[in-house]
């Protein structure tokens, strides 16, 4: 797929991945085998319909294959951009055996778009809203779990609210994944569509605070799910977080996507940094990174205590991180921020660290340097170590069994200890992917619909 150039996009926040034409997408759908067994639909969380779609892809037929993708995934523009799916259904792909698998997640983001496109110009009727059948479902939360959840619903007749917290819907994917990765309007068109099949969106809604889980049952809902993903910062406790110039990766986020700190048409408070240390390996600290480039900085450092090889994040971010001048300080382990007299950053101590014997995830454990201590000299550090789900629902629901790590307990069908309450998604998994996330809502949708019928 064409890219932007690295020098270019580098300083810019626009979609690094330019898309497909119809000629090369048409071509590489023609790669797929039609396997009997299917087994790229085994590695997709939401069990989309993939050889069919990529089919009448082939054939150009592109509303078809919309129409395919769509009864078993309510947003193809975004898992086509920020799916792992070299860990999922291309994973799975024969093709992969021996050489490239199918790029399923290009074509999904492909037809996607040319659907977005044609409904621009009309030539594609508006989404029917289906038959209610008179029964009131309240989602919480409106991330990828919580509208993966609320479009199935819809779909099959529920009157649906999502409560949102922030002003804006879409959780995660517009308020942790930056413009260039996944464009806010594409996010904004998918929710769209769910409201044309009549899902409500309410916004600037904390449940938890402004109403709680038993008053939504009051107010004639019959079932809730809670899907308020993971947004608690974690940081690490050493000396020195509390200095000016000390980010976790969500605020640092939060700032830039959500609140458009990258346009100077918005006031947003973002300190402007020169040299940029984020601490972590996952996809989040690829992400922020990437922003603290864009946003001007000369130089930005990854810190993680371990090597390349057990990086975290998706090898495509890793690579694309890499093309645009982010520094990899692998084998170092942050001991303390250091301050100067103002209380602001003015450096990172870090330890050099090696590698032993594997651990409980497989990972082979960082073992300190002795003596090995260093500064590496930074204005700002932003801490990207993952994140734990806020304890405002939990706290204002009785009876609702959260584990050790504040995680909503639900069972495989999403039920929760809490009878009409189900959950799904980071809330209780704790951090995880966004079509996990959709998977979780899947789930949740069918086992609202079957707690309802039964009642």
């Amino acid at each position: 797929m064409p890219e932007q150039a690295p020098e270019l996009r580098n300083k810019n926040f626009f979609e690094v991945a330019l898309g497909y034409s119809a000629e090369a997408a048409m071509k590489e759908a023609t790669r797929c085998l039609n396997c009997k067994n299917k087994p790229c639909i085994t590695g997709c969380p939401v069990n989309v319909r993939i050889p069919e779609f990529i089919r009448k892809t082939a054939e150009g037929e592109f509303e078809e294959a919309y129409e395919i993708i769509t009864s078993t995934n309510a947003l193809p523009a975004v898992c086509g951009r920020v799916c792992p799916q070299e860990s999922q259904c291309e994973g799975k792909c024969v093709r992969g055996l021996k050489g490239e698998p199918v790029a399923i997640g290009r074509l999904e983001r492909f037809i996607a778009d040319f659907h977005r496109a044609s409904a621009r110009k009309d030539i594609k009727p508006a989404t029917k809203k289906p038959e209610q059948n008179g029964h009131r479902v309240a989602v919480v939360g409106s991330g990828p779990a919580g509208l993966s959840c609320a479009g199935d619903l819809a779909r099959i007749g529920y009157a649906v609210t999502v409560f949102e917290a922030f002003h804006k819907a879409g959780g995660v994917l517009v308020y942790g994944i930056p413009e260039f990765r996944l464009p806010k309007e594409i996010v904004q068109s998918e929710i769209a569509n769910l409201e044309e099949m009549g899902v409500t969106i309410v916004t600037n809604a904390v449940v938890g605070r402004a109403m709680s889980v038993d008053e939504l049952f009051e107010e004639g809902y019959e079932a809730v799910f809670i899907g308020t993903g993971a947004g608690l910062p974690q940081f690490l406790n050493i000396p020195g977080e509390n200095l000016l110039g000390v980010y976790s990766a969500n605020e640092y986020l939060t700032r830039i996507n959500l609140m458009k700190a990258y346009l100077p048409e918005y006031d947003t408070p973002l300190r402007q940094s020169k040299r940029i240390a984020v601490v972590g390996g996952g996809n989040v600290a690829m992400d922020a990174a990437r922003c603290a480039k864009r946003m001007g900085a000369d130089e930005v450092y990854i810190v993680y205590r371990r090597s390349m090889d057990e990086l975290p994040a998706r090898k495509e971010e890793v690579h694309h991180a890499q093309e645009e001048g982010i520094i990899f300080k692998l084998l170092n382990n942050p001991e303390a921020v250091l301050g100067d007299e103002k209380g602001y950053v003015k450096g990172l101590e870090c330890l050099k660290m090696e590698l032993g014997e594997p651990d409980e995830s497989g990972r082979r454990r960082p073992v300190e340097v002795k003596g090995s201590n260093f500064v590496l000299e930074v204005d700002t550090v932003i801490i990207a170590i993952g994140t734990s789900p806020n304890p405002l629902i939990k706290s204002t629901t009785e009876g609702l069994e959260t584990n050790k790590k504040g995680c909503i307990i639900a069972d495989g069908q999403a039920a929760t200890s809490r009878k009409g309450v189900f959950a799904g998604g980071d809330a209780v998994t704790g951090a995880a992917t966004v079509i996990l996330a959709m998977g979780a809502g899947k789930t949740a949708a069918q086992s609202i619909d079957a707690y309802l019928k039964s009642k």
